[in-house]
């Protein structure tokens, strides 16, 4: 650790602590990994092994009373402990990161909304996904109107898996598993931040693998206030993938395939910053009045979100995510599953 880094702590070292944000965090100029807590034997060895200096404990509890004391918090646990957790940071004072999504229930992320306003401590909300190559090339060019007005996005994480995986993603209960609040998080939070927010959604849940017991098979129809649509799918059972993005204005569209490769670099242990980072050459296409072309996808790169994070808290610059809007999110997702149980459209 450097004189002068923000001492981060961890809480929860799985998939999300472990292959997100520890490795985002050590990247990030101006951050260290201070401290982790797992009550995992392995996870333990394996973050003190990768992070020389972190105080590794069994408990969040723990994590709050480690000193010197730490400057952030990172929510990395599973979904049933965000609003716990997060309110325990605000108000110990502390700075909070919680990944996505909010929390499982509206409740409990107004709950955040208010305790943060109230005590004036920062809260965001780890919306990686708008770090993503392709998204970050269509906002570029939906925001110098080469698309013109946008009129419908489609956006899609479809994926093969016809097997049933361990883990609590994978299971029904208090941990709010379900691809509805994992990568449905990311689908509304990106329909939102093009094109403003939602009136009214429509959602089909549905369990297709015989061993599933939460839905595994998503889809989402939103009208935003401007009159767009996005229609949103999220699958495990695609053997077929579909456009990752399509999005149509009244001057021109864009299309991409494939997935931002920075998950699959994480996973195998890479490390933003490295030469490549972010980019596999991936392209876009584009068509205009004037005919189509390529384009190659800007290089994504997940840690601007906690770089955005430090100059928040050194600077005074706004969070990367609005912790409001990340509960706006909430908001949509829990009209999802209404209009699923219902068959109906419903207000947001």
């Amino acid at each position: 650790m450097e004189k002068g880094e923000l001492r981060v702590g961890i809480i929860g070292y799985g998939l999300a602590g472990r292959v997100f944000h520890a490795p985002v965090v050590a990247a990030t100029p101006g951050l260290a990994v201070a401290a982790v807590s797992t009550s995992d034997p392995d996870r333990a060895a394996e973050a003190a092994a990768r992070y020389p200096g972190v105080t590794v404990v069994a408990s969040a509890d723990e994590l709050f009373d480690v000193r010197p004391a730490l400057d952030l918090v990172v929510v990395a646990t599973p979904n049933r402990h965000h609003a716990r957790l997060a309110l325990q940071a605000i108000d110990a004072g502390l700075p909070v990161v919680v990944d996505k999504p909010l929390t499982p229930d509206v409740a409990s992320a107004e709950e955040i909304v208010s305790a943060a306003a109230a005590k004036a401590v920062p809260v965001t909300v780890f919306q990686n996904r708008r770090w993503d190559d392709d998204y970050l090339t269509i906002q570029r060019l939906v925001r110098d109107g080469e698309l013109g007005q946008v009129t419908r996005l489609e956006s899609r994480f479809e994926r093969w898996r016809p097997m049933v995986r361990a883990g609590w993603r994978e299971l029904p209960g208090a941990d709010a598993g379900g691809l509805l609040l994992d990568l449905g998080s990311h689908l509304v939070d990106q329909a939102l931040q093009l094109l403003g927010p939602a009136t009214s959604v429509y959602a089909e849940l549905d369990r297709r693998r015989p061993e599933a017991q939460v839905e595994d098979d998503v889809f989402i129809a939103l009208t935003h206030a401007n009159g767009a649509r996005s229609h949103l799918w999220a699958s495990h059972v695609v053997p077929v993938l579909g456009p990752r993005f399509r999005v149509l204005g009244l001057r021109g569209g864009v299309e991409t395939y494939g997935l931002d490769p920075q998950e699959a670099a994480l996973r195998d242990g890479g490390s933003p910053g490295t030469p490549g980072w972010g980019s596999d050459g991936r392209t876009a296409r584009i068509g205009t009045p004037d005919g189509y072309r390529e384009e190659a996808l800007e290089p994504g790169d997940y840690s601007r979100f906690y770089a955005g994070v430090v100059a928040a808290l050194r600077d005074g610059a706004p969070l990367p995510v609005d912790v409001a809007a990340a509960a706006h999110v909430v908001q949509v997702l829990d009209a999802a599953r209404r209009s699923a149980n219902s068959g109906t459209t419903v207000s947001v």
